[in-house]
């Protein structure tokens, strides 16, 4: 798998992705209704083009496995394909983020124990939780730090 930083993505990646995201959500925010994701889809075009690093994996063949958002040392968003999950393409994703990036926070939705389950394996931890996400809904979102004494270990 190769990651790399994508710093200025053409109509054809930012569509790509866009899949890749809707694929992903499809599989593991299962408390969405189908209005709740066309309502999101609507932002995530504009969100991929000003997180301020976007980072992507692929498969040797160019195909994209997943990407991660970056803002500071905040994960902002992190979406792996379906046929890639459990893989290794998110860790490797995380892992990268925080050695390049001293990520250090994430922000994940309490309803998607997956994800949590995954950034707790990684050595985050809940710091705090709010009953509802930032744009008012009610979708309890848990903001977890990494603890940095715990290693990621490939």
């Amino acid at each position: 798998m190769i990651i790399k930083e994508i710093t200025q993505p053409s109509d054809d990646i930012i569509n790509n992705l866009f899949d890749l995201w809707a694929c992903s959500v499809r599989a593991t925010h299962l408390f969405l209704s189908e209005n709740d994701l066309q309502q999101i889809s609507e932002y995530i075009p504009n969100a991929l083009l000003q997180v301020p690093h976007l980072i992507v994996i692929q498969n040797t063949d160019g195909k994209f496995l997943g990407f991660m958002g970056i803002a500071d040392t905040k994960l902002e968003m992190l979406f792996i394909s379906p046929e890639a999950r459990g893989r290794g393409a998110g860790k490797q994703l995380v892992t990268y983020g925080i050695e390049n990036y001293s990520v250090n926070e994430v922000c994940v939705n309490e309803q998607n124990p997956q994800a949590v389950g995954f950034y707790r394996h990684l050595g985050f931890v809940v710091y705090k939780r709010t009953e509802r996400d930032e744009q008012g809904n009610p979708f309890p979102l848990l903001f977890m730090n990494y603890s940095y004494t715990r290693k990621v270990c490939l």
